[in-house]
């Protein structure tokens, strides 16, 4: 199967395109001069790790996803959050890694989870420091199920000081895991043997090659609408919009960030995005691009106007206040729980209840238990 790129109208696409490329251009100057990139940056995660799972037809909360991701989880885990997470995680790697990594074979090994980058792809130097943060395989451990079983059930010392050893030479990013079954071992219960994702994807980087000349952020569309007509992936289809921000990143407008595509798609109605007819769907895409940066720059001023709001309330505090940390911590992420003050801050749980009153944060569960706080 093969995606035509051929036979656009780009007469209808100009405005559009120029519309979307304008949006995302302003949007990305404003987040590299912002004072408050991280926060920014972070909040935009958790929201497009969201809408991807709203995108696909799935619920899940912001604040559900903030707790998960710092183990804090209230309620045992859905699946769907398990996903969200795992948007999440894909987007703190790409970012962290340089603008041409995701698009190329190591990278896109690593973000479906085939393959394992050398060692030497995660140290700058022979003796520098392994970097640490979200691109970290710090999951590596939980793909070795089968030692770690054994470890349980008559392992000797040697042999259990041996798998630990393993497993912190792969945390540390100095070892790699243990390669996962090919294609052709999988259980045919659970992957079709037909869907040829080689194949598919082979197809898909076509893409990129044969729209060379084009804009970079109508490329961006014909990537997107070609991953959905193409079902590249069985099980991960949400790869493919993440994958689409990387590219926006690696060609522009969105350099200084990770466009939130999904957030944008939100916006837009589902009969839209899934036309018939390739115009209207790349017509909806590009309109996406569009509301997704103009969203963003709403939540960046928004979020520029709440700290300015809550650094009122730091007048007349005493100097080793933790007041200020605490500003910070929720400028940085949507939703904070007394435990999440109390880890970042250094503080006990009744310290972290009185911190938050005294900033008077607002209560967004309405329970006595397992509150959470946010400014927005």
């Amino acid at each position: 199967m093969r995606y035509e790129t051929g036979k656009l109208d780009l007469s209808a696409l100009l405005l559009p395109c120029c519309r979307a490329g304008e949006a995302l251009a302003r949007l990305d100057e404003r987040v590299l001069r912002s004072t408050i990139r991280g926060g920014f940056l972070e909040r935009q995660d958790f929201h497009d790790a969201a809408a991807s799972l709203w995108v696909d037809g799935e619920l899940v909360h912001v604040e559900d996803l903030v707790l998960h991701d710092a183990r804090m989880d209230v309620r045992t885990p859905t699946h769907e959050l398990t996903i969200a997470h795992s948007v999440l995680r894909a987007r703190r790697q790409i970012f962290d890694q340089p603008p041409l990594w995701a698009l190329s074979a190591p990278g896109l090994a690593r973000l479906r989870g085939r393959g394992q980058e050398p060692a030497s792809a995660h140290m700058p130097d022979a003796g520098g420091p392994v970097p640490s943060g979200p691109a970290a395989p710090v999951d590596a451990a939980s793909e070795q199920p089968d030692e770690v079983a054994e470890a349980g059930s008559g392992m000797d010392f040697a042999e259990i000081d041996a798998l630990i050893a393993r497993s912190s030479a792969i945390l540390d990013g100095v070892a790699s895991p243990p390669a996962r079954k090919a294609a052709s071992e999988r259980d045919p219960l659970v992957y079709d043997a037909d869907w040829d994702e080689e194949d598919r994807l082979s197809e898909w980087r076509l893409v990129v090659q044969d729209t060379a000349g084009l804009p970079p952020v109508l490329r961006a569309a014909l990537l997107l609408d070609a991953w959905n007509t193409l079902q590249v992936l069985q099980h991960i289809p949400w790869l493919g919009r993440q994958l689409v921000a990387a590219f926006l990143r690696q060609e522009g407008p969105a350099v200084s960030h990770l466009a939130a595509v999904n957030a944008g798609l939100r916006s837009v109605p589902r009969e839209r995005r899934h036309a018939r007819d390739r115009l209207s769907r790349l017509t909806a895409i590009l309109e996406a691009f569009e509301l997704g940066a103009a969203q963003g720059l709403k939540t960046h001023d928004r979020l520029v106007l709440a700290r300015l709001q809550l650094e009122r309330r730091l007048v007349k505090k005493r100097a080793h206040s933790r007041l200020p940390q605490l500003v910070d911590l929720v400028i940085a992420r949507p939703v904070v729980s007394a435990g999440i003050i109390a880890r970042e801050l250094g503080v006990t749980i009744q310290g972290a209840l009185g911190l938050a009153s005294e900033l008077q944060l607002r209560e967004i569960t309405g329970r006595e238990r397992f509150r959470a706080w946010s400014i927005l």
